[in-house]
């Protein structure tokens, strides 16, 4: 498709679909903290636990790209 094989394609999904995936749900996570007045320590506290995930992910990508896996 368009000169690009299967293997960019799914690179260019797994880096940018989910690169855009999780800031969307970083901002659904700020929508829960403003609709639940959560304050500056709740708000910091949603981030960090639902977010959790993301880091994991993120720290996976990055070992890769370092140890060249």
């Amino acid at each position: 498709m368009f000169g690009l094989t299967e293997e960019q394609i799914a690179e260019f999904g797994m880096t940018f679909g989910i690169g855009a995936f999780m800031l969307f749900m970083l901002f659904i996570i700020g929508e829960i903290a403003w609709k639940a007045k959560a304050g500056r320590t709740g708000t910091i506290v949603l981030f960090f636990v639902l977010s959790f995930g993301m880091l994991g992910f993120i720290a996976k990508t990055i070992m890769e790209k370092v140890w060249g896996l």
